[in-house]
């Protein structure tokens, strides 16, 4: 694994979410293009709750489970089950303010990749079994990259349904097949 490609990779899709959720406001962040889909509010909720319930703590807890001491583990000795499809309507993602959660997720990364910044060197073998799967922190550092881009490309496609909107009457075939 090439850890310092991924790193970079990740704080490139800061950057790529951080413009993607650039001059968007609260009322267009709050629009679901159909009931089963998420707005981009949603997006930016689910991404700090990752960030800080999911990827951070989970990678932390494979790596100092077989070292026995972290600074973000804070003994917890379970790997917690998470729920982020539940979360959206649990923790009323819609109903939340996009700036302070815009906010709120960039405050997160940056503690993250600072925290990252210090595992160069981490063996990325070490394994975890969960109930649910046998697990290496490498895999887990990579899925949290390959996250990034889940959302990204998520939130590339509300961005041009907001498009779409605010060119009505006006259509946007001529931009191309999508």
């Amino acid at each position: 694994m090439e850890f310092k490609i991924l790193y970079n990779e990740l704080i490139h899709s800061t950057e790529m979410i951080r413009a993607l959720l650039a001059g968007v406001s609260q009322e267009e962040a709050q629009v679901k293009p159909s009931k089963s889909s998420w707005s981009i509010l949603e997006v930016t909720c689910h991404l700090y709750d990752e960030e800080r319930e999911d990827f951070r703590e989970h990678l932390d807890f494979i790596i100092s489970t077989s070292l026995k001491a972290s600074a973000h583990r804070q003994d917890k000795d379970e790997w917690h089950p998470i729920a982020p499809q539940a979360w959206v309507k649990l923790r009323k993602y819609n109903e939340r303010d996009f700036k302070t959660m815009k906010a709120k997720f960039f405050r997160e990364r940056k503690k993250s990749l600072g925290w990252l910044k210090g595992l160069e060197r981490a063996d990325w073998n070490i394994k975890f079994k969960t109930k649910w799967r046998m697990m290496r922190a490498g895999d887990m550092f990579a899925s949290w990259v390959a996250h990034d881009n889940l959302h990204i490309r998520q939130l590339i496609e509300l961005r041009r349904a907001r498009i779409q909107r605010i060119a009505k009457p006006f259509h946007i075939q001529y931009a191309g097949e999508w």
